[in-house]
């Protein structure tokens, strides 16, 4: 956590309110100033009631980083002018101003990290907003499971029904491996579409299936050894098919898509017999994909009748026939008998907003782990082969005492020039989804490996977190393989990981194993305190008092000409993260080490922990009477002289 500096350690700490304190005054009259000159303040005297804010102000310590200040200097200050203190700081265009300031970071920030895929994203948020159909839970919607052979397009399907780029499509079979969950509706039907991993076990052999799936046995799993590289990657087919018949088996409504270019091949006859065999029971659509033409597409879809299931012909990628299709799926729905209580859910509003976790981190650090012990299933494939997770995926979770979380497993994140170098446009993609994952979380659980602990690649990583202003939670994953722990060995590790992460210096660090179970509900715990943090709004007379406290324990340094900056007015403009405005004299008078100063006593006396803050600096602009005052000295001045 950040530390205070010495000169305000002999005073205790100030204690946040649990609540919002009573808004000030809205104008704020300043102290007129003396026409004789102030005697120098040896001793720091408290501020007087009466006189506001700038009484604070005017009563600096005598130093600056330790020197005293010499007799004559003792007029300083007067660079303020007269006309300035007899001006009246109207607070509520202060506080607009502040708000202004504080979107327009955003926007600048927004623009700086905006990934690949966010403008869809947001688009597919404005449809789900300004959409006519009943909200009901996630977890009672109705589910259409897109199955089928690799690389038949059931990404790019699921990518066209729920509106989004959720889904890596790339033309390379077995992309998808673990269950992807999207919302999507058609009129005002609304359901959850699951993307699924390509079934190809039936029909094919163990070596046949690794080399369609293209799973290499070299690529990131260096120190794993090849036995067990090998025993890894064997099981990885039949962990995809798992994922997948789990998909199978919680729809109501199964998509089975066939390629209508490469024709009816043996594997989609021995996937339509499976789920004839198993899934009889569930309704079952054949949709013949990659039709483009309409009067083309009725004549590739002729040789797949001989499957048992009415085809339909349609192109997930430009959209034809997929109207006729929702309208099937729907129809169907809505003869599901689990249906008939959703109806209680249209009148539900949404009012508690669900917090988003994402858990990133390097390949091989165990994050699908974690999330399948936090949920208490195989949510997600977990294997030593590096890259397994490729997209991000959301799972909700509901904690025993009610409250809701979103989880959502990233990809590894390797460096940059690691990617490049290997040329993997997957693995691109993956990284893009993990960046995004991040984008629209609220906390990020940073999992780092206990035995590797934090590499260059985990810094660069908590940069990002950092400028996204994401609350953050240090997850030291694999403490189960440190040998011979002691009591002193949190103490050390701790102290190693603050060094080496001194971007999130603040955020708060959990040690588990993930394998055993061990610790792991910690994790959700300290989400939440951080979620809150980030979250919490500082009254505005206890944010006066404790920037007016900081500056009289440390006076501004002064510049070579006597000038010394000076702290008006501060204010909160915004949460998540919280963002203060701080209206000074001259942003120009306060250099980067005192701006730092700043930023701990914020942190050492109004708290939030595990969650950046950001600190605007604004100069008081002068109004037009001041420069009207200006403009008639100016000219006074020119007279005299002539």
């Amino acid at each position: 956590m950040a530390m205070a500096s010495t000169s305000s350690s002999s005073r205790p700490p100030l204690l946040h309110p649990a609540s919002r304190t009573p808004t000030p005054p809205r104008l704020l009259p300043l102290a007129s100033r003396a026409s004789t000159p102030r005697p120098l303040l040896l001793f720091l005297a408290p501020p007087a009631p009466a006189r506001g804010l700038r009484a604070a102000a005017t009563q600096q310590p005598a130093y600056d980083d330790g020197d005293e200040i010499e007799k004559g200097d003792e007029e300083e200050e007067e660079y303020y002018s007269a006309e300035e203190d007899e001006e009246e700081m109207d607070v509520e265009a202060m506080e607009e101003e502040a708000r202004r300031a504080a979107a327009d970071l955003a926007a600048r920030l927004d623009r700086e990290l905006r990934v690949d895929g966010d403008v869809r994203e947001k688009r597919r948020t404005i449809r789900d907003k300004t959409s006519t159909a009943k909200h009901i839970p996630d977890n009672n919607l109705p589910k259409v499971a897109v199955i089928g052979r690799p690389n038949v397009g059931k990404s790019a399907l699921f990518n066209r029904l729920v509106g989004g780029n959720r889904a890596i499509v790339v033309d390379e079979p077995g992309v998808t491996r673990d269950r992807l969950y999207g919302r999507s509706f058609w009129g005002d039907q609304e359901f959850t579409v699951i993307d699924t991993g390509g079934v190809i076990t039936l029909s094919k052999s163990q070596a046949g299936v690794m080399e369609e799936l293209a799973i290499t046995t070299t690529v990131g799993m260096d120190g794993i050894p090849l036995a067990s590289r090998e025993a890894a990657i064997a099981r990885m087919p039949s962990m995809i098919e798992k994922q997948a018949v789990a998909a199978v088996e919680e729809a109501a409504v199964l998509l089975f898509l066939v390629d209508g270019q490469a024709g009816l091949v043996a594997a989609d006859i021995e996937i339509a017999d499976w789920l004839r065999r198993n899934f009889s029971h569930k309704c079952i659509i054949l949709a013949v994909n990659k039709c483009e033409s309409p009067r083309k597409g009725q004549m590739q879809a002729l040789e797949f009748w001989s499957l048992g299931f009415t085809p339909i012909p349609i192109s997930a990628i430009t959209g034809t026939g997929t109207g006729e299709l929702l309208d099937l799926v729907c129809s169907e729905l809505k003869k599901f008998e689990g249906l008939e209580g959703l109806d209680d859910f249209e009148d539900e509003e949404d009012e508690n907003r669900i917090p988003a976790i994402s858990i990133v981190g390097r390949p091989n650090v165990g994050k699908s782990s974690i999330l399948n012990a936090l949920v208490g299933e195989d949510r997600t494939i977990v294997s030593p082969v590096s890259g397994t997770t490729r997209d991000a995926i959301d799972t909700e979770l509901t904690t025993e005492d009610g409250q809701k979380y979103k989880l959502i497993d990233t990809a590894g994140i390797r460096r940059r020039a690691a990617v490049a170098s290997a040329g993997s446009t997957t693995e691109s993609l993956s990284v893009k989804r993990a960046f995004s994952a991040i984008r629209r979380s609220d906390v990020v659980a940073l999992v780092v490996e206990a035995m590797a602990c934090v590499t260059e690649q985990d810094y660069k990583i908590a940069e990002r977190i950092e400028r996204e202003g994401k609350a953050c939670v240090i997850v030291v994953n694999k403490w189960d393989t440190i040998p011979n722990k002691n009591n002193e060995s949190t103490t050390h590790y701790e102290v190693d990981v603050r060094e080496k992460l001194r971007v999130l210096d603040w955020a708060p660090i959990v040690y588990c194993s993930a394998i055993n179970g061990n610790s792991v509900e910690k994790i959700i715990s300290a989400a939440s305190l951080v979620e809150k943090e980030r979250s919490r709004r500082l009254g505005t007379s206890i944010l006066n008092q404790v920037v007016r406290e900081a500056v009289s324990f440390k006076a501004p340094p002064r510049t070579r000409g006597g000038k010394r900056g000076r702290v008006y007015y501060t204010t909160q403009a915004a949460i998540r993260p919280p963002t203060f405005v701080l209206f000074v004299n001259d942003a120009k008078l306060f250099p980067e080490p005192y701006r730092r100063y700043m930023h701990k006593q914020l942190r050492s006396d109004a708290g939030f922990p595990g969650t950046p803050i950001r600190i605007l600096w604004r100069s008081r602009k002068r109004t037009d009477k001041q420069q009207r005052k200006t403009n008639s000295q100016g000219r006074n001045a020119l007279v005299a002289a002539s």
